[in-house]
């Protein structure tokens, strides 16, 4: 398991000249810090005498944070595992007709399988700018700036997973599925960064005085 690694080992890992990890388990990664420190500016909040009024609406965001962050560290090893399939795809024999048509359906398949993960690592990573968003108005301001670094963090994983996806739905024959995908990724896109700089820049407001 990838996430079991430590830091030093899973970065060591991700310079080494191997398929996995790559930038699909290193988005997930991301994505869990940025979340993670959503959930630490939750649990500062949390018994704080000036935050009464919320604390129940910042407990939720904490229950939903902790289950983004495990669900974009299982990401970290769903990425190796759905890369596999293509990876041995790509080295099929091709030269006669019938193996052209069979690598052709396998690597379809394949391509399919590798691009639904960083797209989930896509839906998640929104789902954790929101909590974010909605932080930044609920969370203890004595550490807004980690607001500030969890929301780009998350934003990271987004954009870096859409890559992910794009890279396969490019290879992809079947261009209905193909198009569909890039427009739903599209859409996140949009959305998510959208969402990302707005928490960012408000972030910004509070902490730099002129």
């Amino acid at each position: 398991m990838l996430v079991d690694y430590s830091c030093i080992e899973f970065t060591d890992k991700l310079a080494a000249k191997t398929p996995v990890p790559g930038g699909g388990g290193a988005s997930a990664l991301t994505g869990a810090l940025g979340i993670a420190l959503g959930s630490m500016v939750c649990n500062y909040t949390i018994g704080k005498k000036k935050y009464k009024n919320v604390e129940d609406d910042v407990k939720v965001i904490l229950k939903k944070a902790s289950k983004l962050q495990s669900e974009l560290l299982s990401l970290v090893d769903m990425d190796a595992t759905a890369f596999e399939p293509l990876s041995r795809a790509y080295s099929m024999p091709n030269t006669t007709g019938d193996e052209k048509k069979l690598k052709d359906k396998i690597m379809e398949e394949a391509l399919k399988e590798a691009a639904l993960v960083p797209f989930k690592i896509m839906k998640t990573a929104v789902e954790a700018i929101s909590l974010h968003e909605e932080l930044l108005n609920k969370g203890s301001k004595i550490i807004i700036s980690d607001i500030g670094v969890g929301v780009i963090l998350c934003k990271a994983s987004l954009e870096a997973a859409s890559l992910n996806v794009y890279v396969n739905t490019n290879l992809m024959k079947d261009k209905n599925v193909a198009n569909m995908l890039n427009k739903k990724t599209a859409e996140l896109l949009e959305l998510g960064v959208k969402k990302a700089n707005e928490v960012y820049k408000k972030v910004q407001s509070e902490i730099i005085t002129s």
